[in-house]
């Protein structure tokens, strides 16, 4: 079933999130593709197999490092759908202890609380960090020192999709391990490249 449910989330990550052209990327380069999971992890079949197929990845990695997990979340707002899903998946597989799920902000709230982490978080949790896609890693960063600035243990991140452009290694390089769902090159098809 599993095997099932990932063919299905790479032929919708394929049909709804890749687009092919000259695109400007945030980190300043040029690329011939572009990948959008908000348009999969957004949609209702998406978010279930999303939620279902991470939820897997972090139970079976916390079990291996015998680690516990409190919380899950990243940096608003590429990660907010897909932390939402895996909580949602927790409660629905694990009732008893779900994942509690939370959001970093780019910057802190200017009043009320002017919390940088909303939503489920407290100091002391162990936290699964998670991101929809990773290039060269700065979104998933910036959630982990946050996360560890508040107290948070950061037990390693889990994302939807690596780019392979350096941004797991980015990660790694600063003590988080990073476990992606699908890469670039099972993704992208380059024959679909601008010539």
């Amino acid at each position: 079933m599993a095997q099932d449910s990932r063919s299905r989330l790479l032929e919708l990550l394929q049909k709804n999130s890749v687009f092919y052209g000259d695109f400007a990327l945030s980190s300043g380069g040029r690329s011939p593709f572009y990948i959008d999971c908000r348009l999969t992890t957004l949609n209702p079949e998406g978010a279930v197999l999303v939620g279902e197929l991470l939820f897997d990845i972090v139970q079976a990695e916390a079990a291996r490092r015998k680690v516990r997990i409190d919380a899950i979340g990243g940096l608003t707002m590429g990660a907010d759908p897909v932390a939402l899903a895996v909580g949602v998946a927790s409660f629905r597989r694990a009732a008893n202890a779900p994942y509690q799920v939370f959001t970093v902000r780019k910057a802190p709230k200017a009043h009320g609380q002017t919390k940088l982490i909303e939503g489920n978080f407290k100091e002391g949790d162990h936290v699964v960090v998670v991101d929809d896609v990773v290039t060269k890693g700065d979104s998933t960063l910036r959630a982990i020192e946050a996360v560890r600035a508040a107290g948070g243990k950061v037990e390693f991140a889990v994302v939807l999709v690596d780019r392979q452009e350096g941004g797991r290694q980015n990660i790694e390089s600063q003590g988080t391990p990073v476990y992606p769902l699908f890469t670039k090159s099972e993704l992208i098809d380059p024959s679909k490249f601008p010539r």
